[in-house]
């Protein structure tokens, strides 16, 4: 049984393939298209799911797509034709997207669809290896629901209750995002990192935003929100409970930004705290599963480990739209088999492209550049990059299957030393070109994690923050509250990654290294070769590492940046640069 299943049309686009109720590949189209975030039909996602399961398109069995394009519809009509709605309006077709399916994929089969939160909640709870838990999702809007409360038992999934649009904890989030600067639905996870370098003075004022109740309920006060129908996401009301303007992007961050981040930061932990107690005295159980992009929020994750009345929590790696077409594709292959798929719990998500050594090795002799060649010399390639990162030099890392969802967890990551004290803002100012109070994540042995993180069970997916607790003095990793995100890494989740942290521990006693997105700011992570050569040459790398070879910077010719940007600049425009599907200050409902 091969199943599709595909999100679309909304944003993070992205498609897999479910075989045989495993999945073997799944992969968001940004980063074959390199437009962040982009919204549109998956077609080289489609292409590479079917290439990497090694199968034709009459091969497919069904197509599954993650939400009801009718319920949809309905709540926009509610709402209103949405500001920077297209003028031919093509979201009033509540069939462009299986016509489109059809047109653009020539897929002629059964097409099935689910509605957004049950595929959010699918993709948490299938893959989570429980056979019976409690689930949460949150996000900001699918059709209606905006949270919805679970219980999934085998094959069963249910949904018990929900809170329903415009009622969200998401729409919440981004209003204060745009408020403060950020692009909406890009800057969120911003403000988690700015949040600890404010105070809680305005936290009384912040939490007048929502009226909650002791079950699962809670409203926004609509009157400081616009996003319905308005132009931006907050209304004059909100500007006066706050005291200040809007800050514009690029603007200072002052003391206030700050203390408006925390204040949201604490509310919305002080929320989701609430409604998973409710959901335990509803559901019981020892297992709690989360989904939706508001179970990207790692602070909150954390707390919601420690502090609730569950023992595990299972956070679905790519919790966004993304990874919404696994539980469509999940949920698809119940209502065809009438079982469950996999029950193994889902340990490492490296289920997009890979490139093989003699792939790369022609993309490099196409180049011209010097390269270092140690293919049938696996330790001698790591020994080199553990050295050069004991000397604080920043490593381009891009080896085998590319990620699912929005961490680099060792296929596609820039990695650095956490002992070095310059290594944040080194990464910040000149290789992500992002703002200085962003923290980076730690990578770590796994059989070393609970010496060094108030860590009790793996951290595969850099999803919750703990505290550092370790004797080493860690500058890199160790954020201004003193904790870090950290992801545990042994040899069956990465072999080759396992093996550069033990080689740098053995050159420094550290078993943990810097590990960021391999990116610059505005860009998707790199998918392929190709992708990190040309980061390569914009970023401030050290050297790159593309399977078994490596990349000095000073071996780059010295025009090699300039030939970099004006690649770009004809090819696809120099608009296309840093580009992006989304409104950087109102979320966009069609």
């Amino acid at each position: 049984m091969n199943i599709i299943g595909l999100s679309a049309f909304f944003h993070e686009s992205a498609c897999c393939l479910l075989a045989e109720g495993e999945v073997k590949a799944a992969a968001a189209e940004e980063r074959f298209t390199r437009l962040k975030h982009d919204p549109r039909l998956p077609v080289e996602a489609f292409r590479f799911c079917l290439e990497k399961g090694g199968i034709g398109i009459s091969e497919v069995d069904a197509l599954a797509y993650f939400e009801n394009p009718q319920l949809k519809l309905e709540r926009q009509l509610w709402a209103g034709v949405p500001e920077g709605a297209s003028s031919d309006l093509p979201w009033l077709d509540p069939r462009q997207p299986q016509r489109a399916i059809r047109e653009r994929l020539g897929y002629e089969g059964p097409i099935l669809t689910f509605q957004h939160h049950q595929s959010h909640a699918a993709s948490c709870f299938f893959f989570s290896g429980f056979e019976e838990a409690a689930v949460l999702t949150v996000d900001g809007v699918g059709e209606w629901a905006t949270t919805t409360y679970g219980h999934g038992k085998g094959r069963e999934l249910q949904v018990l209750e929900e809170v329903e649009f415009p009622h969200s904890l998401g729409l919440l989030y981004s209003t204060l995002t745009s408020y403060l600067g950020f692009s909406v639905n890009d800057g969120e996870y911003k403000i988690m990192g700015l949040a600890p370098y404010g105070t809680l003075r305005l936290a009384e004022k912040i939490s007048q935003l929502v009226l909650t109740a002791p079950d699962g309920r809670f409203a926004l006060d609509m009157s400081y929100f616009d996003f319905v129908r308005g132009r931006r996401m907050y209304t004059d009301k909100l500007l006066r409970l706050l005291g200040q303007p809007p800050r514009r992007p690029g603007d200072e961050i002052t003391s206030f930004h700050k203390d408006v981040a925390r204040g949201l930061q604490l509310l919305v932990e002080e929320l989701l705290l609430q409604k998973v107690a409710h959901l335990h005295r509803r559901v019981g159980g020892r297992y709690l599963c989360m989904a939706g992009g508001v179970a990207l929020n790692c602070v909150a994750n954390g707390r919601i480990r420690r502090e609730s009345a569950f023992e595990k929590v299972f956070v679905q790696p790519a919790a966004g739209d993304d990874g919404a077409c696994l539980g469509a594709a999940a949920l698809a292959h119940v209502s065809l088999t009438g079982e469950r798929p996999t029950r193994a719990p889902l340990r490492q998500v490296f289920l997009g492209p890979s490139w093989k050594p003699n792939q790369v090795l022609k993309l490099l002799e196409g180049t011209g550049l010097k390269f270092q060649d140690f293919r049938g010399q696996e330790g001698d390639l790591i020994t080199e990059v553990a050295r050069r990162l004991q000397k604080n030099q920043v490593v381009g890392w891009f080896q085998g299957a590319m990620e699912f969802g929005p961490r680099a967890l060792g296929g596609r990551s820039i990695l650095g030393n956490p002992l070095d004290p310059q290594i944040r803002s080194r990464l910040n100012e000149l290789v992500k070109k992002r703002e200085g109070f962003r923290p980076f994540a730690p990578s770590v042995l796994a059989s070393r994690a609970i010496q060094h993180f108030d860590l009790d069970g793996p951290s595969d997916f850099m999803l919750e923050t703990c505290s550092v607790i370790s004797e080493l003095d860690l500058p890199g990793i160790t954020h201004v509250d003193g904790s870090a995100r950290p992801q545990t890494v042994d040899k069956e989740q990465n072999r080759r990654f396992a093996a550069l942290l033990e080689a740098f521990e053995k050159l420094t006693g550290c078993p943990l290294l810097v590990n960021t997105s391999f990116n610059v700011a505005g860009e998707p992570i790199v998918c392929s070769p190709g992708d990190a050569l040309l980061c390569f040459g914009e970023a401030g790398l050290d050297c790159l590492v593309l399977e078994d070879f490596l990349i000095d910077r000073s071996d780059l010719p010295s025009r090699w940046q300039e030939e970099v940007i004006a690649w770009r600049s004809p090819a696809r425009g120099a608009s296309d640069r840093h580009r992006t599907s989304i409104s950087e200050n109102l979320y966009t409902f069609v």
